[in-house]
């Protein structure tokens, strides 16, 4: 499925991270999964959250520099090795993977892996045809 990604850029300073969170929390906004790259001064929080709409219009309004970026996310087993068939569907098809992180689903046995790939409805075609989803 296509899901709505929020990428924050904090500042890499004691606090900031908790200080983000606590805005969500205070907004009654759901965190389901999040990723951070960090720099020297820099990091790059990526979020994924029940109301992105909603999230990215508060964070800009509280003037936390975002973006939002269509990403795709998959189910796969949650079990050694389930990634590689989903990663070699994409390698054999000449998909770029730009990143990916992954988180457990909250349906048992499942984890979701989030896929930044230049054309998310041709890679979940690949993927769905291969079998992979």
């Amino acid at each position: 499925m296509i899901l709505n990604q929020i990428s924050v850029f904090l500042e890499n300073k004691a606090g900031k991270l908790s200080e983000f969170i606590r805005l969500l929390a205070d907004n009654q906004i759901d965190l389901q999964a999040l990723s951070i790259a960090e720099s020297q001064d820099y990091g790059i929080l990526r979020i994924i959250v029940d109301r992105p709409e909603a999230t990215a219009a508060l964070l800009r309004e509280r003037e936390w520099p975002c973006s939002v970026t269509p990403v795709l996310a998959v189910l796969v087993p949650d079990s050694p090795g389930s990634l590689t068939h989903i990663f070699s569907v994409l390698a054999d098809h000449g998909v770029s993977l730009a990143y990916s992180y992954a988180f457990l689903s909250r349906t048992a046995g499942q984890a979701c892996v989030v896929l930044r790939v230049d054309d998310n409805a041709s890679a979940e075609a690949l993927l769905r045809d291969a079998g992979a989803i």
